[in-house]
C-alpha cells in the first residue's frame, strides 16, 4: 500500500500540477505503477477540462473557442510540461541526423522553428477536435475530459520494458523500461473499454471507439519507434510528445463522427 501511495503521488506530480506530497520512495517499480495509473491520477484535471468545455459551450462561444479553452486549461493544469516535450522532440528530430547533436538540442529547451510549427499544428488539431466533440453532443464536454485523461496512457508505450533510455540521466535513470508489457496491455485494454464507454455518452458507434483506441496505440508505437531509431532510446521529452499526440488522435477519432 505504501508503494502504491508513492506511485499515486509520483503520477499526480509528474502528469499534472495538482499539489501532492512528495513520494517517500521512487524506484523503477514505483515509477512503472505511476505511469500505468496516470489516466486515473489526473482525473481532477480531466474534470476541470470537462467543466471548462461545458461552461464555454453554455455561454454560446464559438466551437473553436470552446475547444481552445478546454485544451488550454489542460495545458495550464499540467504546467505545459508535455507541450514542452512535444516542441523539444520535434526540434531534436529536425535538427540533425547525428544522435548526440539531436540529444543536445532536446536538452537545451529552446523552441525552434520545427518545435513551434509542431506545437501550432497539434494544438490547432486538439482545439478544433475538442470543440467539435464538446458542442455536438449533450455529454460532449464529459467526453473531452475523459479523452484528455486517457491520453496520458500514451506514456506507457515509450516507457515499456525493452525500450532503452537514450541517456542515463534525468527521466531515463528511473522511468525508462519501468512499465511491464503485461501492464501495458492491461492499460490499453482499459483505454479501449473507456473509449467504448465514451461512445455511450456521445452516441457514436462502439466500432468508432475501438478503432480510435487501436489507432492511437498504433500511432504511439510508430512515434516511439521513430524516436528510438533516431536518438538511440527514449527521452522524457518524447514521452510528453506521445501524450500530446495521443490526445490529438483520440479527439480526431471522435470528432470524425461529427464531420
Amino acid at each position: 500500500m505504501s508503494r502504491f501511495s508513492d506511485a499515486v503521488r509520483l503520477s499526480a506530480g509528474t502528469f499534472s500540477a495538482v499539489p501532492v506530497p512528495a513520494p517517500r520512495r521512487v524506484d523503477r517499480e514505483t515509477a512503472g505503477i505511476a505511469v500505468a495509473i496516470a489516466p486515473l491520477a489526473v482525473l481532477p484535471v480531466g474534470l476541470l477540462v470537462a467543466a471548462v468545455a461545458w461552461g464555454a459551450r453554455e455561454l454560446g462561444l464559438a466551437q473553436i473557442v470552446v475547444g481552445a479553452l478546454a485544451i488550454g486549461v489542460g495545458a495550464w493544469a499540467t504546467r505545459g510540461f508535455h507541450l514542452d516535450g512535444l516542441a523539444d522532440t520535434a526540434d531534436a528530430l529536425a535538427s540533425s541526423y547525428d544522435r548526440e547533436r539531436a540529444l543536445t538540442v532536446a536538452r537545451t529547451g529552446d523552441v525552434g522553428p520545427a518545435g513551434a510549427a509542431t506545437l501550432v499544428l497539434v494544438l490547432l488539431v486538439q482545439a478544433a477536435s475538442a470543440g467539435a466533440v464538446a458542442t455536438y453532443w449533450s455529454w460532449g464536454p464529459a467526453a473531452v475530459g475523459i479523452l484528455w485523461c486517457l491520453a496520458r496512457a500514451g506514456a506507457t508505450v515509450g516507457l515499456r520494458r525493452g525500450v532503452p533510455a537514450a541517456r542515463q540521466d534525468g527521466m531515463g535513470a528511473t522511468f525508462a523500461g519501468s512499465v511491464p508489457v503485461v501492464a501495458l496491455v492491461a492499460v490499453w485494454l482499459l483505454v479501449a473499454a473507456a473509449a467504448v464507454a465514451v461512445t455511450g455518452l456521445t452516441g457514436a458507434s462502439i466500432a468508432q471507439g475501438l478503432v480510435t483506441a487501436v489507432a492511437t496505440l498504433l500511432v504511439m508505437f510508430a512515434v516511439v519507434a521513430h524516436v528510438v531509431r533516431r536518438l538511440g532510446g527514449i527521452i522524457g521529452d518524447a514521452v510528453g510528445a506521445s501524450v500530446e499526440i495521443a490526445l490529438a488522435v483520440l479527439l480526431i477519432g471522435f470528432a470524425a463522427v461529427v464531420a
